[in-house]
């Protein structure tokens, strides 16, 4: 069954190789984001993808975009009933996020007011109005939100995005919880330190290299997200609503850094 698939964020990362993995498996898609050139030369690269998956769509049909400033209150409904107009939604993958470094004694309001905007209420709103929609119409449908292992571990200059990726997880598993018995399937996909060419989001070599360990011995690149986000959002994972998965090369696991915390003296002794 070919699905009509939203991915906020698309035009660069994560949510547009997400974009790619979906087209690849012959959906439609409606791509938002707020860089509108940027947008549409992801939506090259998708329709690229989709050749002869989705023989059925036209070029017009099996890719459309959709320029989106999501801090606007009002923009999640819109970019829905934009995206329903065409046809029905069956998978939101809420992948638009920002993540400014600011220090703690220099936040105000604005600062953290635009994080929680784009990287909570936007989510949430775009699920709402899904919702909605599907309720409305005898549907059923999948959201998957793009967390961060943020949400367990707070880092310099981060602190609005924590707790934004934090406030992500619990209205999954809220949302989950009031829209499962009406047919729509909440879950979270939260991905560790991913190698991505972001201008939005950039990140210093020194940041990246503290941040990257994991007991892979790798950092993650977008496609290791897409797969998780494209089973989850499958029907392999029709019984699963409310998780949170965490795709982190296993950084998530504890302090694996650390040595041995008795040293080279109690290996000397048990000799």
């Amino acid at each position: 069954m070919r699905r009509h698939v939203v991915v906020t964020g698309a035009a660069s990362g994560i949510g547009l190789q997400t974009a790619v993995r979906f087209a690849a498996d012959g959906d439609r898609l409606t791509l938002v984001d707020v860089r509108e050139a940027e947008l549409v030369e992801a939506a090259a690269t998708v329709r690229a993808a989709s050749l002869g998956a989705a023989a059925t769509w036209s070029d017009e049909e099996a890719v459309r975009t959709t320029t989106a400033d999501l801090t606007d209150p009002e923009a999640p409904a819109r970019v829905v009933d934009e995206a329903w107009s065409a046809a029905p939604v069956d998978v939101l993958v809420n992948a638009a996020g920002v993540y400014p470094a600011t220090p703690f004694l220099d936040l105000d309001a604005a600062t953290w007011d635009a994080v929680q905007a784009v990287n909570v209420r936007a989510p949430v709103l775009l699920t709402v109005s899904l919702a909605r929609r599907v309720v409305g119409a005898g549907l059923r449908a999948s959201v998957v939100n793009i967390s961060s292992g943020a949400a367990l571990r707070a880092r310099p200059g981060a602190a609005p995005y924590s707790t934004s990726k934090a406030a992500l997880e619990m209205a999954t598993r809220a949302s989950a919880l009031e829209l499962g018995p009406l047919g729509v399937r909440v879950n979270a996909v939260a991905p560790g330190f991913v190698v991505v060419d972001s201008t939005a989001n950039p990140v210093s070599d020194e940041y990246a290299a503290a941040v990257g360990a994991n007991p892979l011995g790798r950092p993650g690149d977008p496609d290791d997200i897409a797969r998780a986000v494209l089973w989850v959002a499958g029907d392999e994972a029709a019984w699963v609503t409310g998780s949170v998965f965490r795709v982190d090369g296993g950084s998530s696991t504890g302090a694996h850094t650390l040595p041995l915390h008795w040293g080279d003296q109690r290996e000397k002794e048990n000799a």
